[in-house]
């Protein structure tokens, strides 16, 4: 029978044994992927090196798409059974290319980790003029899992996980102006929107694509000061997220509580490898992962959006408007009309 968490439907912890401090390490033993491929967009660093890591050393094939492919297999030096391959995901053309050279391999695709991303970025616009955020975090992997489709069924079995982030707390989908031609950007909002993108988009995707086998998982990795995402964050944005003082004193209560959450490399990384494989999350899909579990949903008690931005350590469960059902056919539609993409399970 199958089932959907829209709404939060199945937004309930499984009891999984696992915690906020449990490694990638911890959540691959005992886990058999041999003959597995998996595709790990941003896998050569950051949460998606450990990913990487965490697959290969239970048996599969990870490839991992890059910009940079002299850099990325230099980053992944010492790792067996890798492959890279050129791909931007700013680039629809890139995407197309690749996604040809994998399927003309014949493949089966067991494991789709949609793991790259950019945030907090000033603003940027793709060739199409799609904001930036909304386009590499969300576009790209949307067009990149529509043209790899057919190879996710051929697994008989496959999964596909959208690292997200507790940022979605920030915004909703903007569909009124999604890519910010008429309103004020603003890039803690802009990534909000695209991570409640990854979110909504898995939802959509485990409704639509559980018939066939593909079930899909979104996810907040949590905190690690260790990935650099926040290179681009000014003074000014310090003092919005209430991590500095106008004066340019540190907030000790906010640092305080980002310690108390913070993770290594190999933690944040856990969630996602247990999306990726953990026979817990056999027959269910669609729902937010945190800490190595299905993430709590409480509609009733959520709190407002402005308060997102007086909690820097992040919010904790999944905002109400991630899961809505409404909106994940609504992003849907918008992203095949952006991405000239028709994804027609």
């Amino acid at each position: 029978m199958e089932q959907t968490n829209y709404n939060g439907a199945l937004q309930k912890t499984t009891g999984s044994g696992f915690n906020a401090s449990s490694t990638t390490t911890d959540v691959i033993k005992g886990i058999d992927l041999t003959g597995k491929i998996a595709i790990v967009t941003g896998g050569d660093g950051g949460y998606g090196f450990e990913i990487t890591k965490a697959l290969t050393s239970a048996g599969a094939t990870v490839i991992v798409p890059a910009r940079d492919i002299e850099k990325t297999k230099e980053n992944l030096k010492g790792i067996t059974s890798v492959e890279v391959e050129y791909l931007d995901l700013f680039k629809p053309e890139s995407i197309e290319t690749f996604a040809d050279k994998f399927l003309k391999s014949g493949r089966a695709l067991h494991l789709l980790i949609n793991n790259a991303g950019i945030m907090w970025t000033s603003l940027l616009r793709d060739e199409k003029g799609n904001e930036g955020q909304f386009a590499t975090n969300h576009l790209g992997h949307f067009k990149l899992t529509a043209r790899l489709w057919e190879a996710l069924k051929k697994a008989n079995g496959a999964r596909v996980v959208n690292v997200s982030s507790s940022s979605h707390h920030y915004s909703p989908i903007g569909f009124d102006d999604v890519n910010f031609n008429k309103r004020e950007y603003d890039k803690f909002e802009a990534y909000g929107q695209s991570k409640t993108a990854n979110i909504l988009f898995a939802l959509e995707l485990d409704n639509r694509g559980q018939q066939f086998g593909v079930r899909s998982y979104s996810l907040n990795p949590g905190l690690s000061l260790e990935t650099n995402l926040g290179r681009h964050l000014t003074f000014e944005d310090f003092v919005t997220l209430g991590i500095l003082h106008p004066d340019g004193t540190t907030n000790t209560e906010a640092e305080a509580a980002m310690k108390s959450i913070q993770k290594t490399k190999e933690q944040g990384a856990a969630t996602a490898v247990w999306a990726a494989t953990s026979p817990q999350l056999q027959n269910l899909g669609g729902v937010y992962l945190e800490d190595v579990e299905i993430a709590q949903y409480d509609e009733a008690n959520y709190d407002s959006i402005a308060a997102a931005y007086k909690n820097p350590g992040g919010f904790v469960g999944v905002a109400p408007f991630a899961l809505n059902a409404e909106a994940a056919q609504k992003l849907w539609a918008l992203s095949e009309k952006l991405t000239q993409t028709k994804f027609d399970i």
